[in-house]
């Protein structure tokens, strides 16, 4: 039961920082873009997050405040690559594969070569703590698996149901789901196909970059050059795992992490089993279950990963 209680109980922070990205990858995707350049993204936003601690706070009331300023850095950041990325594939209409691939190597060699330069080896943060929900935190079982983590890890899952309404019952989130679907029709209505595609951007580049200050400033509680460890890619994998629903991806976020948590759990009790498998089985698990979902071609926005020009009519 303990052992068990404890897979849980690392699973869902471990989900954290591929939900967050996912979401922000699903509006991507939603408005007909793809960036594979989120692992870019949340590298910047991983350092910069716990930048901004280090530097001026030293422990103390104050520094919540400073792990607060660290987050809206980062997405700040994340917002602006988002920017950029979409000046490139939006206004440019570059190959959206090629021009992903280049933003992740962008911001990962950025990232560490901020990191080398203005702090010059690993140094940990006190982060932000545990904050476990009073009377609730105490159930048995229920209480350490679901009710005593950090206040993101509370925020991070608030926005699945956000981002839901956000997608399917506000205007904007129409004009996201035209200018992914149709967006020749979505231009004959009246909606800006490119400020839509913009502002999506936008918004995916600032949540990646969420995702990556919760994992130095949550998780590792340090900045190392391989501390996104391909989430990225796999939150972009978990968009097409997930349908593009927020639900279903935070299932897919949930599957990996827990999967995760169980190679360590495999590790840690001593198992007689090959622990390079065991680091393996999460990212089998998402190749395995993307190979059988059938329906993903199907269920996606149709004009992902096209560029959108007004003035060719075909």
């Amino acid at each position: 039961m303990n052992t068990a209680v404890n897979i849980l109980s690392l699973g869902i922070p471990f989900s954290v920082a591929l939900l967050i990205a996912s979401l922000g990858e699903m509006f991507n995707q939603r408005s007909g873009v793809f960036n594979l350049g989120c692992e870019g993204i949340m590298a910047m936003g991983a350092f910069l997050g716990m930048l901004v601690p280090y530097s001026v706070g030293h422990g103390g009331p104050t520094s919540e405040i400073f792990n607060v300023l660290g987050l809206l850095l980062a997405m700040g950041v994340g917002a602006l690559f988002g920017l950029l990325f979409a000046l490139v594939v939006v206004t440019f209409r570059a190959p959206q594969g090629i021009a992903g691939i280049g933003l992740q190597m962008f911001g990962v060699g950025v990232a560490g070569t901020l990191f080398r330069h203005f702090i010059g080896g690993t140094q940990s943060v006190p982060g932000i703590s545990k904050f476990p929900i009073p009377l609730l935190s105490k159930i048995p079982v229920l209480g350490p698996i679901f009710f005593s983590h950090n206040v993101l890890v509370y925020i991070a899952f608030l926005f699945v149901p956000l981002s839901w309404y956000i997608l399917f019952r506000t205007p904007w989130g129409l004009r996201v789901r035209a200018a992914g679907t149709n967006p020749r029709a979505a231009d004959s209505i009246g909606i800006n196909v490119t400020r839509v595609r913009y502002q999506a951007l936008a918004v995916g580049g600032a949540l990646a970059g969420l995702a990556g200050a919760y994992l130095s400033l949550c998780q590792a509680k340090m900045f190392s050059d391989g501390i996104i460890a391909g989430r990225g890619f796999i939150a972009v994998a978990l968009v097409y795992f997930g349908h593009w629903h927020p639900v279903k991806i935070m299932g897919g976020a949930l599957l990996f992490s827990l999967a995760q948590s169980l190679q360590l759990a495999i590790q840690g009790q001593g198992i007689a089993f090959p622990y390079e498998f065991a680091v393996m089985l999460p990212y089998v698990l998402v190749i395995v279950v993307l190979a059988f979902s059938r329906e993903s071609q199907l269920l996606g926005p149709t004009a992902l990963g096209q560029p959108f020009n007004r003035e060719k009519r075909i």
